[in-house]
């Protein structure tokens, strides 16, 4: 049977623990994969985005963006831990979980925009290593901040929300990875719309092309630059929540290893292309997934790597990337 693994683990490099009763070179086995599979590559796909959207406005690696998914993670333990001490959660826990998503989400966005004010203005004008720099001690900062206010031991989600799931002979989907893929798909539609659809989207992508050009048509690129930062880190804090839940836990150093795999995502789908980053995600939570059920659960975080250094080395624009200097939203 399969079950979510709440069972007290830190998600520091998060991988679906999965139990099933078949042997594991069953059909009911390989779909159960491919269920655990497209769960997780969802979580790496909202992480990211906010690297990949970053990236094509101001041709920034935020490597900060992991601690925002890590913040939203305690963002939301906490808003949960409130409703359930009021008695909410009893009693409508549906609107308080809709409702913490949005609080953490919104507050992410605003911490977000505090950091590109604060550590990447500033050096807009400087050289990309100066801004990577600042981007690094950021990170090691929010991280830091995390562990200070909220300590060093793994803070529990409380209730056991979304338990269970629905049984198709052998193989189950739990309620909780039900929740978590409709999320991801919302929260991924959602954006498309904003991006593509949208007078924002199209200041947004104009931004991405030619900063003095979209000024000239009344563009504020600080304005689409703090937006995107906001977009990126309200998306991360969604799957920190979701990672939260689906684990049971959160620890304050949780945002760097999904991190960086998400970050190997955005590169193989092509760094700056919201749907390249979308497919990377995919990618990179399939093979983890399959590649641990496979091969070896040891070496789970080994195979997002090889992939990064693969497609560095022989496609360095990733699967939709176009070319070194066609970087768009």
């Amino acid at each position: 049977m399969w079950r979510p693994g709440r069972d007290g683990r830190a998600a520091t490099g998060f991988v679906s623990t999965v139990y099933v009763n078949v042997k594991s070179d069953s059909m009911e086995y390989f779909i159960q994969q491919l269920i655990n599979g497209i769960t997780l590559g969802g979580l790496y796909a909202l992480i990211a985005l906010g690297y990949t959207m970053v990236y094509g406005v101001i041709q920034l690696i935020n490597f900060a963006h992991g601690e925002f998914f890590a913040t939203g993670g305690y963002v939301g333990v906490i808003l949960l831990s409130f409703f359930t001490g009021l008695g909410y959660m009893d009693t409508h826990p549906i609107l308080c979980l809709a409702g913490a998503f949005v609080l953490t989400m919104g507050y992410c966005a605003f911490l977000a925009v505090g950091v590109e004010k604060v550590a990447y203005k500033p050096l807009r004008k400087q050289s990309r290593l100066a801004a990577l720099l600042s981007a690094l001690g950021m990170s090691i900062f929010l991280s830091n901040g995390l562990m200070l206010t909220q300590g060093v031991y793994d803070k529990a989600y409380p209730g056991e929300l979304f338990q269970g799931g629905v049984n198709f002979g052998d193989i189950t989907i739990g309620y909780l990875q039900m929740m978590i893929v409709g999320m991801t798909i919302f929260l991924l539609i959602g954006l498309n719309i904003l991006v593509f659809r949208t007078k924002i989207g199209m200041a947004m992508r104009a931004t991405a092309q030619d900063k003095v050009m979209s000024s000239l048509v009344s563009i504020s690129s600080n304005r689409i630059i703090s937006l995107t930062f906001a977009i990126g880190a309200g998306l991360a804090a969604a799957a920190g929540i979701m990672v939260g839940l689906y684990y049971g836990s959160v620890r304050y150093d949780m945002g760097f290893l999904p991190g960086i795999k998400a970050f190997a995502a955005a590169v193989l789908g092509g760094i700056g292309n919201i749907t390249g980053a979308m497919l990377g995600g995919l990618i990179i939570g399939m093979v983890e997934i399959f590649g641990a059920g496979y091969i070896s659960g040891q070496y789970k975080d080994v195979f997002a790597f090889i992939i990064l250094i693969s497609v560095l080395y022989f496609k360095p624009t990733g699967i939709m990337g176009e070319n070194i200097d066609d970087t768009r939203v």
